[in-house]
């Protein structure tokens, strides 16, 4: 059996944690940031947790 090749964009979106869960960005943080508020802005900085109804998505797109 071949090889199974990981997505390329999710290889680059996604990162585990220790304890197996997968972590991601938040969205509206690249552009046009000229409107937002700072507080939108600074909530967004830090990396959140995927949804448990995602997981498996992502996990085959990985090959966990």
């Amino acid at each position: 059996m071949p090889k199974l090749k990981t997505n390329s964009s999710a290889k680059k979106r996604f990162k585990l944690t220790g304890t197996g869960k997968i972590k991601r960005k938040h969205a509206f943080k690249n552009h046009i940031l000229t409107k937002k508020e700072t507080k939108q802005k600074r909530n967004l900085r830090y990396m959140s947790v995927v949804d448990k109804a995602d997981e498996p998505n992502i996990k085959r797109l990985l090959n966990l």
